[in-house]
């Protein structure tokens, strides 16, 4: 069947029959009063689009397109918000082509025309922006440049454990062209199935990981860029000192100064040994002091996962007063059950009371290996945690379609900051909650953890009202963000700034650097073509007229 076009994932994904009517169930256990009639979206072809703007030159009509389904696919991202409005049939900006470049001049030929004739360029992976990245929310022509037709690993080098991939390449893709090396970048951001190398790059992404390679960051040796002014590629070395770093330039940059087409990426040895096991805790605060403890020791486990006893609740399937650390190590090297005992005896000093251990020698060869996100879980809760994590995406799609508000926000605080930050997070949501007149609860994860802090990952699951729930959403966000920005939070620790979150990084980044980033843009993109509002404004249209204008006379 395909990508869904109006939601997340594959379409024969998509959440029916005994799992629909399990999911009603449990929401309407907890919201008794929820409206969960369900509403269809319409077929693709029904959905309103105005007429291109612009054509492509002859030159690159072998890979652009105006196809009408082509436009909606790739008129926005999978947010709550995205998906609301696309079940409503309202496209309200879609680009008015997309190009799919398959070589790196082709990438650089679109760029050209585009700057000579102002038209914006959204650079586009597998589409799954949350925080409208990739939507064209402003006036004037644009075109989306979808990258995934250059999708191939080039070359591995398995000495260095390093390998030079193509940006487009999608999760799946990329490490099964890694397997039969034995090798993976093991990350596996829950987009992992939809999304590109190229867009975890450009939003720096956070991945599998909860401790030490938590972002993909960390994973980068080098990068090859295309701007309008020429093309950026820098050295594949193991570390430098030689002045700021270009691949920190690019890294996080959302498309606005030049496209990502191939990275040097840093591999590992495919997990041979795990361990892994559920941490219940009659006390949140001791569960909290527990995971500090734990990232603070050294003991950097892959998965350190904490859920409140409301996400325990739903997403796990138990009952926990104070809540469960879903809690994993691996290794290529060695077993990891010294670790393991060492995490139980920290959790133990802290009420903490371990589950559900298990333990595993796979004994992978060089061509095998079962890996994806959260691969080291465990039985009991932590498996039923990650099968739900598996399926939330699909599962939000379904509530949303119900008439249902479930959506996510993340931030990064240091420690001493995390308890102010969760009781203003929570208050102000529940606030904007009632302000709407609409029922509904908070949970709190820890999707990665620092020694100096958490990355608190909230979620709100409200029962709204068919028509206005994308207003609602709104509310609650512009809620929650303003306690994340009071109480020292980012506004977004992995799922990028995009439009939706400008108000708040415009104020959390020093002035001295936004006027740095700027004079960035225009020295790269002089036409400011490329992903116009996000990160800096900028008008293409002011770029095309002066190239439509006689040169002046002498």
């Amino acid at each position: 069947m395909g990508r869904s076009w109006w939601g997340w994932g594959d379409e024969d994904a998509a959440v029916t029959g005994e799992e629909a009517a399990a999911l009603e169930q449990r929401v309407a256990a907890l919201l008794p009063d929820a409206d969960l009639t369900a509403h269809r979206p319409p077929a693709v072809h029904d959905v309103p689009l105005p007429a291109p703007r612009v054509s492509a030159p002859a030159a690159l009509r072998a890979f652009v397109s105006d196809g009408h389904a082509d436009r909606v696919a790739h008129a926005r991202g999978k947010a709550f918000r995205d998906v609301v409005r696309n079940l409503h049939g309202a496209v309200d900006h879609a680009p008015d082509l997309v190009a799919r470049p398959r070589t790196e001049q082709d990438v650089t030929d679109v760029l050209d025309w585009c700057t000579g004739a102002g038209v914006a360029v959204i650079p586009y992976g597998g589409g799954s922006s949350v925080v409208g990245g990739v939507e064209p929310r402003f006036d004037g022509p644009a075109v989306c440049l979808d990258t995934t037709a250059m999708n191939k690993v080039l070359e591995v080098d398995a000495t260095s454990r390093a390998a030079r991939v193509q940006a487009g390449i999608l999760g799946p893709a990329l490490e099964d062209a890694l397997r039969p090396a034995g090798l993976t970048l093991r990350h596996f951001p829950q987009s992992f199935e939809f999304s590109t190398l190229g867009g975890w790059l450009a939003t720096r992404a956070g991945g599998h990981y909860a401790t030490v390679l938590t972002r993909i960051d960390d994973l980068t040796e080098s990068m090859r860029v295309v701007t309008p002014a020429g093309t950026s590629e820098s050295l594949r070395v193991p570390g430098s000192g030689a002045g700021p770093s270009p691949d920190g330039l690019f890294l996080g940059s959302e498309g606005t100064l030049g496209v990502i087409t191939e990275a040097w990426v840093r591999l590992q040895d495919r997990p041979r040994y795990t361990a892994s096991a559920a941490v219940h805790f009659d006390d949140y605060a001791g569960a909290v002091a527990a995971t500090r403890a734990l990232v603070q020791s050294g003991l950097s486990p892959s998965n350190c996962r904490l859920l409140d006893p409301v996400e325990a609740m739903l997403n796990a399937g138990t009952a926990s007063q104070g809540g469960v650390l879903v809690l994993g190590f691996e290794s290529a090297d060695h077993p990891v059950d010294a670790a393991m005992d060492r995490a139980a005896e920290l959790c133990a000093d802290h009420g903490g009371a371990v589950r559900d251990r298990r333990s595993d020698d796979r004994a992978e060869n060089s061509a095998g290996g079962r890996s994806g996100p959260g691969s080291a879980g465990a039985g009991g809760p932590a498996r039923r945690w990650r099968s739900s994590f598996l399926r939330m995406p699909y599962q939000r799609d379904a509530l949303a379609a119900r008439s249902m508000i479930v959506e996510t926000f993340e931030t990064a605080c240091t420690w001493d900051r995390f308890d102010a930050l969760r009781h203003a997070v929570t208050a102000a949501a529940q606030d904007a909650m009632a302000q709407e007149g609409a029922a509904g609860v908070v949970s709190c994860r820890f999707t990665h953890v620092y020694p100096d802090g958490p990355a608190p990952y909230f979620g709100v699951y409200v029962a709204g009202r068919w028509g206005a729930t994308v207003t609602q959403w709104d509310a609650i966000k512009s809620a929650v963000s303003e306690a994340i920005a009071r109480e020292g939070g980012t506004i977004t620790h992995h799922h990028a700034v995009g439009r939706d979150h400008r108000p708040w990084y415009d104020r959390q980044r020093p002035d001295v650097f936004a006027g740095a980033f700027r004079a960035a843009k225009s020295a790269l993109d002089p036409g400011g073509v490329l992903n116009p509002g996000v990160l800096v404004d900028s008008d293409p249209r002011a770029a095309g007229r002066r190239n439509a204008d006689p040169a002046p006379s002498r």
